[in-house]
């Protein structure tokens, strides 16, 4: 598409300059605002039904009318083509998905979607996240499509639109400048207004002729009309629509208290009442929705975390179709394939996942694990999508795109953990349901006792309690601060990838960490190889080779290492014994690698004698042996992460007690443990074991265990935790079992995030407590009239902002 077509081919609307998708209409690239109009229109090409591009002849208004009847008819929703980009599966049946939700205004919107979703049949399970307006679900294909759920939630008053970053944006945007319009009116008309109610206010006994006084009054309501109807619309909607659902939302109190002043003010005018509340109504309105609105830029600041990782990558990079030739042409990012060349230039952002075939540079991945200073990068080196290439040109290959990329995985890991509610977040929003319960009853019963006290200030009192009290910032409290606590860690390298972590890492009182690739840095070398039998070294290491080829652990890969170059043998029917080693099958007999113990009891074997006098060495000691007997014993050497000792320093001066747990030998987890003067370590261990250790730790209830593991390989003991922790840097996030992945080598960040997990719960209880100490004192005060509506308005939006800026706290650093 030319520089001078912006617009959308599909739908017409401009295309944001982050977005990066195309399509191929009648043999040219088109490009197209969002994900949803990129389906729709592969469907549409897919269909055969290009002819609805050549025969239009203007774009189409309103975005769902970009889809031609045709496929309206068909559901393009449940297409599968059109759920490609956005719909993934998580078993035979079960798919997930990642909605943008329109029109959520506060906690009790979050309850009920979830709620009303929940009940659809098929759907097994819905989570609404309030800070980012996402709503993610799975659901049973064979007895739901996505189409009734979409409807489903039309048929509530809320719209819903497959995720993409762009489409996000400009939700987001509309939103907010829908916002700021209804301000915008509230505010002219209360100023307004205010110019007809101060004459009335400083007028003497009769100064004012009753004609005037009539005509001011008629001119305020005039002036009232558009912010009662436009600019306060979406609470009466809101509260419409709870009580035609039977339920009591947040916007029900605002909704009465407003409606209630307004239709009071107007019987007075329409009967000549005495008294007439029009400039109470807007700058109540006004101080409500402005409040609302400065809650909206906050809430948007504090989760921009996840969306900049929605727009990290370019939308166009240049492939090099003839490596090793120059030439090169742009494509659209999301065309790549693995096996591309590509090349990136200084500045440039890496584009995939993939590794280096030309050039030397650097890379800042600071984004993605945390690391400020650049990474040296060189033939070989492995590249991730989103990082930004620092000093000189480099060509790589690419490996890994879309979906399948580390920068994906680390953002549907964000997701996930935004999408979960706490504990915290539960019971927050479950008081604020039935504080809504609670404040109704109490400004009944103030109505009530006032109307025999002084009737005249029954409506203003009663009003004064319905807005006073209502409990947004209470369901503001817990979400806010976890949302902005998740950016942050994010920026300090800590993926948190469970809604829990935070609060329960914030409360952790005893470290457990595993050795190889966590305390150590997991790169082993081959120090030592011992034949037991006829077998020479380098077929020894050949064959060890060959069984471990398909293993991930860093004894396997050093072994890989040692064979490189020499001639490969055939092994077959290789089955993992997970933390004990590998069996296989080599020239028609059964051959082991593992421990020593292990192939033993496999073998009928006695632990050979050398293996003590390796193991006092220090290091990991493996075996290889077959039918006949042992054939050799190798050991390994691995080195402790520079910040390994730092941090458990930094946990002892705590007093908080740290475990070591491994399956390597006693002896070698005994000299890392001397150096990092731990004196709590077990070897030999199997992970069986490792989570039979944990669950008796928890037998204590006032233990809250945290494991260190390496993600994968621990995945038993991992769950078993309370928070479980890996090192991210070498193992798929998109398997990894972990509750929070450190994304760098560095052991400071895990320390860095305990202890701002530690300030995100200080400040929710905070937060808390401001919302209840502020209910506790502003209900009684309102009840006893002492607190006007205006008063009550402003204390409302006051406090909501108030939780909002406290959780924004935690990105100062």
């Amino acid at each position: 598409m030319s520089p001078a077509d912006p617009a959308c081919y599909h739908c017409g609307l401009p295309v944001p300059p982050q977005a990066d998708h195309a399509v191929s209409v009648d043999g040219r690239p088109r490009r197209m605002c969002c994900a949803g109009c990129e389906a729709a229109a592969r469907l549409i090409v897919d269909n055969g039904l290009t002819d609805y591009y050549r025969r239009r002849d203007a774009m189409p208004e309103w975005r769902p009318e970009a889809i031609p009847g045709e496929l309206r008819e068909l559901g393009h929703f449940d297409h599968p083509g059109f759920q490609q980009s956005f719909v993934r599966p998580v078993g035979e049946h079960e798919r997930e998905t990642s909605l943008i939700l329109e029109g959520i205004t506060c906690a009790a919107c979050v309850w009920l979607n979830e709620r009303h979703i929940g009940l659809q049949p098929g759907v097994s399970a819905v989570q609404v996240n309030y800070a980012t307006r996402r709503v993610r679900v799975r659901w049973d294909e064979r007895r739901i499509k996505l189409s009734d759920i979409l409807g489903a939630i039309q048929s509530i008053g809320y719209r819903a639109y497959p995720y993409d970053a762009a489409r996000a944006e400009d939700v987001a945007d509309r939103e907010r400048r829908t916002m700021l319009w209804r301000v915008f009116v509230a505010g002219f008309g209360m100023m307004q207004v205010m110019m007809y109610a101060v004459p009335a206010y400083i007028a003497g006994e009769g100064d004012m002729t009753f004609r005037e006084q009539l005509w001011f009054r008629w001119a305020s309501l005039t002036l009232t009309l558009p912010v009662v109807l436009y600019s306060a619309a979406p609470f009466f909607r809101h509260a419409v629509r709870d009580f035609r659902l039977r339920r009591l939302g947040m916007d029900v109190p605002v909704a009465l208290g407003v409606g209630g002043a307004f239709l009071a003010s107007l019987w007075a005018t329409l009967v000549n009442g005495p008294e007439v509340y029009f400039d109470s109504v807007t700058m109540f309105v006004f101080f409500l929705l402005g409040g609302r609105y400065l809650e909206m830029l906050a809430r948007a600041r504090a989760v921009r975390g996840i969306e900049e990782l929605g727009k990290i990558l370019p939308a166009f990079t240049e492939r090099l179709p003839h490596w090793p030739l120059p030439d090169g042409e742009q494509v659209p990012v999301s065309q790549l394939v693995p096996g591309d060349c590509v090349r990136v230039r200084p500045g440039g952002v890496i584009p995939a996942d993939g590794a280096v075939i030309d050039g030397a540079s650097e890379a800042n991945e600071a984004l993605l694990t945390g690391e400020s200073r650049p990474v040296p990068k060189r033939e070989g080196s492995p590249l991730t999508g989103g990082s930004i290439n620092v000093s000189s040109p480099l060509v790589m290959r690419v490996e890994q795109v879309g979906e399948s990329t580390r920068l994906a995985a680390i953002r549907h890991l964000m997701e996930r953990a935004a999408s979960e509610k706490p504990k915290l977040a539960a019971l927050s929003d479950r008081w604020a349901t039935v504080f809504v319960v609670t404040l109704l009853a109490l400004a009944v019963a103030t109505g009530v006792s006032w109307y025999f006290i002084d009737p005249a200030r029954v409506l203003w009192v009663s009003v004064s309690v319905l807005v006073v009290a209502c409990p947004c910032a209470l369901s503001l409290a817990t979400p806010a601060a976890l949302t902005v606590a998740t950016d942050a860690l994010a920026h300090m390298g800590v993926l948190v990838t469970r809604g829990y972590a935070i609060e329960i890492l914030a409360r952790a009182n005893h470290y457990v960490f595993d050795k190889t690739g966590t305390l150590t840095v997991g790169r082993m070398r081959l120090e030592e190889t011992l034949p037991l039998g006829a077998m020479g070294i380098e077929d020894l290491c050949v064959l060890a080779a060959a069984l471990e080829q398909g293993s991930e652990h860093p004894v396997a890969a050093a072994l890989r290492d040692a064979a490189a170059g020499k001639p490969s043998v055939t092994v077959s029917e290789v089955t993992a014994v997970t933390g004990h080693g590998m069996v296989g099958r080599y020239n028609g007999g059964a051959v082991w690698i593992g421990r020593p113990d292990f192939i033993a009891a496999r073998a009928g074997l006695s632990v050979p004698a050398e293996t003590a006098g390796m193991e006092a060495k220090t290091g990991t000691v493996i075996a290889l042996a077959d039918e006949r007997g042992w054939l050799g014993l190798f050991r390994f050497a691995d080195f402790l992460r520079p910040a390994a000792a730092g941090m458990v320093r930094q946990l002892v001066a705590a007093k908080i007690p740290v475990t070591i747990l491994s399956g390597d030998a006693p002896g070698a987890v005994a000299a890392v443990g001397q150096q990092l003067e731990i004196t709590d370590v077990y070897g030999g261990m199997t992970p069986q074991g490792k989570q039979t250790f944990i669950a008796r730790l928890q037998e204590d209830p006032a233990k809250v265990v945290v494991m260190v593991g390496d993600g994968v390989n621990d995945a038993p003991v991992l769950a078993q935790a309370h928070v479980s922790v890996a090192m991210g840097s070498g193992t798929d996030l998109a398997r990894n079992q972990a509750d929070i992945v450190l994304l760098g080598e560095d052991f400071t960040q895990l320390g860095d995030g305990a202890g701002l997990a530690r300030k995100t719960l200080r400040i929710i209880r905070q937060n808390l407590c401001w919302a209840f100490a502020y209910n506790l004192a502003a209900v009684p005060l309102a009840m006893t009239g002492h607190v006007t509506p205006l008063i009550a308005g402003v204390g409302m939006a006051g406090s909501s902002l108030l939780v909002v800026l406290n959780a924004l706290r935690l990105q100062q650093r």
